[in-house]
């Protein structure tokens, strides 16, 4: 039986992955690897040790590094960044599974579990949808020898994630607050759909530069920041990873809603271009009512 669908509603971002992560405690914790096979080989982004030194080893624990899933395997780590278009599918028996061979398809990688007490094999499948291949895959023994996790910002969802903290932050910062929320170095686990939204319940424009927050307005920030995500991995907590596509869109107020009226004011959700994507606001409560301009020129110009 499989338990989760391919997912294909934009990169999974912090509520997603912890999702992902409470999903895998309760059904991979404490089983015992058979093999670990990768057929996109690139994806693989680690050779020392190698892939087949899981084999044996036994599931201890399942952490989240902003966007990272970290198995932990009696102290030797599989962890794995799903990228923009990668999921995971967990299957309750794999014993009658073809054997993996390397192709164009969407498999990346497969995870088999030795057989339990019913005689069933669980598992997992690692997959990537497109043909930008973007997914990656460690067997580290530590996690922060992976470069993306040693680089991260601090988690939103911490403690240590204060007022004060984000107020250092974002203090003489001349990044426009969008790209700020985004890059994974400054804050961990938030993307495209995420920072919209944080941005849309903080009313604030996506364009604003991050150093010119007053006081009150990092405040607001970070009040959406926690929030915003907190109530996701709420709605999200223990939903089947096949469930979450439509869990996070059904949350969404403004990300991909172009040309729906605001849940707030009722104005017309608008897009413009940002970096490598799109980006989806409300004038009326972001803007002072003014539309942004487009950037899709000036990008195409540099």
């Amino acid at each position: 039986m499989v338990r989760c669908a391919s997912y294909s509603g934009g990169m999974p971002e912090l509520p997603e992955v912890e999702s992902l992560a409470h999903f895998l405690r309760e059904r991979a914790v404490g089983r015992s690897i058979m093999a670990v096979d990768v057929v996109g080989i690139q994806a693989l982004k680690t050779f020392d040790p190698p892939v087949t030194s899981l084999g044996g080893l036994t599931v201890t624990g399942v952490a989240r590094h902003g966007k990272f899933l970290d198995l932990d395997c009696d102290g030797l780590h599989l962890v794995f960044h799903l990228a923009r278009a990668g999921w995971l599918r967990w299957r309750d028996d794999m014993s009658g599974a073809k054997p993996v061979r390397p192709g164009k398809g969407p498999l990346a990688a497969r995870v088999r579990f030795a057989p339990d007490d019913e005689g069933l094999a669980p598992g997992f499948e690692l997959t990537e949808a497109g043909t930008q291949k973007r997914l990656a895959i460690y067997v580290t023994k530590n996690p922060d020898e992976v470069p993306g996790v040693a680089a991260l910002g601090p988690d939103p969802l911490d403690p240590a994630f204060t007022v004060d903290a984000l107020k250092r932050i974002v203090g003489g910062n001349r990044t426009q607050i969008k790209g700020l929320l985004r890059d994974q170095k400054i804050i961990a686990g938030i993307g495209n759909a995420y920072s919209d939204e944080v941005l849309h319940a903080a009313r604030m424009s996506p364009f604003k530069i991050a150093g010119t927050l007053t006081d009150a307005q990092v405040a607001d920030l970070h009040e959406a920041i926690v929030t915003t995500l907190a109530d996701a991995v709420e709605r999200a907590h223990g939903l089947a990873a096949k469930d979450l596509k439509a869990e996070k869109k059904s949350g969404l107020r403004v990300h991909n809603r172009t040309g729906q009226p605001c849940d707030v004011c009722g104005d017309t959700i608008r897009e413009v271009s940002f970096a490598d994507s799109s980006l989806q606001y409300c004038p009326t409560c972001q803007t002072g009512g003014k539309p942004l301009a487009d950037r899709r020129m000036s990008k195409l110009l540099k």
